[in-house]
């Protein structure tokens, strides 16, 4: 997600429509794969641990932490798979007459989901904290 905020959605939002078109597929095809496997692998492993962590104070934050990752996918799933599948089926060399770009919109929320992640991440250092 980090990587998507730093590099990705500030290189999509200088590109001309039709070659921000071909990107967006580009990525799309290697990061919608890998990240719903990555956030829903957090979302299992903070729920385990919020039920087996030795202290409530981690197991409180496991949870929390959780939750927090737990949004994401359903951002994702909402509002950034429909753009990104619907990317992936446009021609850039020949865009709809009607063709809205969605960068503003997919990017807020992408930023969004980016947001509530390194939160989930820093909660669960935090929770980490507990148990050393």
């Amino acid at each position: 997600m980090l990587g998507t905020q730093l590099g990705g959605f500030p290189y999509f939002a200088v590109l001309p429509v039709d070659r921000y078109v071909h990107a967006h597929a580009f990525m799309g095809r290697r990061y919608d794969p890998a990240m719903p496997i990555c956030l829903l692998g957090t979302v299992v492993l903070d729920a385990v641990l919020a039920f087996d962590a030795p202290n409530a104070g981690a197991r409180a934050l496991f949870a929390a932490a959780g939750l927090l990752a737990a949004t994401t996918p359903v951002i994702a799933i909402r509002k950034n798979a429909p753009v990104n599948r619907w990317m992936r089926t446009l021609d850039p060399d020949n865009l709809p007459d009607d063709f809205q770009d969605p960068r503003p919109e997919w990017g807020a929320w992408n930023s969004r989901r980016s947001w509530l992640t390194m939160a989930a991440l820093a909660v669960n250092c935090t929770a980490l904290g507990f148990l050393l």
